[in-house]
């Protein structure tokens, strides 16, 4: 069924997209700063509105995860002020020569970088999604069709306005982003379906909203899926090192797709890691296997359904395991493909992870909460995808372009 609403606002994004198409970096860029202007200038309003959408939600009995995710103060504005103010630094993608040729009969061949369109992008709690992706999308010469979640919309329309201002700024319209207002689900499932206005669909959020993607969506889409993501502790690893890479991916900001979810420990250290993990992280639950219950007594048994689990919270399934194979092995049974790391000293056993571990990113010896757009010099990410096509890991300028033929001749037939 049409949804007049969706309808109109999204010809209105549609034309958008196709005056920002041929915007020159200069516009762009003017853009993306006059907006993290705004956001800093327009705080207290922001504030406000945040206060409100926190109140709703812990009266709702949301996790303290979601709160964290839904939360903004200063600082965070900054943050998502200085995520533009990067992004305007960047090279800018559009119109890029991947490479060229001029074939035997005279026509001169090049592949070249060109927008989306319209990115379309769903996703939960988080307000600076909101800026992320609609400074990316900007930038990358695609109008941002937005829809987040009702728990987040007062601070979602507070932070569209602010970058509103930036887009009117500098000459560019102000429909480039965009809110949905209707929250609902039914909405979201219309939203889904927008074929004809949106060219990609991105979702935000947990596995719940992948599912519906996956069942209700008509339009391309790029799936940012669950971040059950791994740290393999090998028998030659540093326990120091050991330590300390585990305490931050999984206590640092738990409720995020880059923290950790599962510890492999192989047994030649589980005897001695395992309890100085279990007294570096106290707020951690930990749910383990029998060797893990018998060196940790405080742990709690743990089945596949653990080991399948994005818990976004301060708990963290352990497995002690017998060799580098087999933590690989546990790997390709449960990993989402988001990241996963290994601690090792041994460079071979490192190559072997970066060789057969199947997932958007590998680490060693770092934690996996450096799958981020920013901290791989991305400057933001409208997301982190988890598939194969078109984009794998961290979405930022590049991954929202298309590549197109162009072809030069003078005259020449076939």
């Amino acid at each position: 069924m049409t949804d007049p609403v969706l309808a109109a606002q999204g010809a209105d994004v549609r034309a958008a997209a196709r005056a920002l198409r041929p915007a020159g970096s200069e516009a762009k860029d003017a853009a993306l700063r006059a907006a993290a202007e705004a956001l800093t200038e327009r705080a207290g309003p922001i504030l406000a509105a945040n206060r409100a959408d926190l109140a709703a939600a812990a009266a709702a009995g949301r996790a303290s995860s979601a709160l964290d995710r839904l939360a903004l103060d200063e600082a965070r504005i900054e943050a998502m002020a200085a995520a533009l103010e990067t992004v305007a630094a960047l090279p800018d993608p559009v119109g890029e020569v991947l490479d060229g040729s001029v074939r035997p009969n005279g026509l001169r061949v090049e592949r070249v970088r060109v927008p989306l369109g319209v990115v379309g992008v769903i996703y939960e709690n988080r307000p600076n999604v909101t800026s992320d992706a609609a400074g990316l999308c900007w930038k990358a010469g695609n109008a941002a069709y937005l829809r987040g979640s009702a728990s987040a919309q007062a601070t979602n329309l507070e932070v569209v306005a602010a970058l509103r201002e930036g887009l009117a700024a500098a000459g560019l319209p102000k429909a480039a982003v965009s809110l949905v207002e209707d929250t609902s689900h039914e909405a979201a499932v219309r939203f889904m379906q927008l074929r004809g206005v949106i060219d990609c669909l991105i979702p935000r959020g947990g596995r719940d909203l992948v599912a519906a993607m996956r069942e209700h969506a008509t339009v391309p889409y790029v799936l940012d899926g669950d971040g059950n993501c791994h740290v393999y502790v090998d028998a030659s690893a540093d326990l120091d090192r050991a330590v300390a890479i585990v305490v931050n991916a999984k206590t640092s900001r738990p409720g995020v797709c880059n923290a950790a979810e599962t510890l492999l420990v192989h047994r030649a250290v589980a005897d001695e890691l395992l309890p100085r993990l279990a007294a570096a992280m106290p707020a951690v639950e930990l749910r383990g296997d029998a060797a893990t219950r018998a060196i940790v007594p405080g742990a709690v048994p743990a089945g596949d359904e653990d080991y399948a689990t994005e818990f976004l919270d301060l708990v963290l399934a352990v497995r002690v395991v017998d060799s580098l194979d087999t933590a690989i092995e546990h790997v390709a049974t449960f990993s989402s493909g988001h990241s996963e790391a290994i601690v090792t000293s041994d460079l071979a056993a490192a190559d072997r992870w970066v060789a057969e571990v199947d997932a958007a990113a590998v680490l060693v010896n770092a934690s996996t909460r450096f799958v981020d757009g920013a901290e791989l010099g991305l400057g933001a990410e409208v997301g982190i995808s988890t598939q194969k096509l078109h984009a794998r890991g961290p979405m930022g300028l590049r991954e929202l372009t298309s590549v197109r033929w162009v072809i030069r001749g003078d005259g020449q037939v076939r």
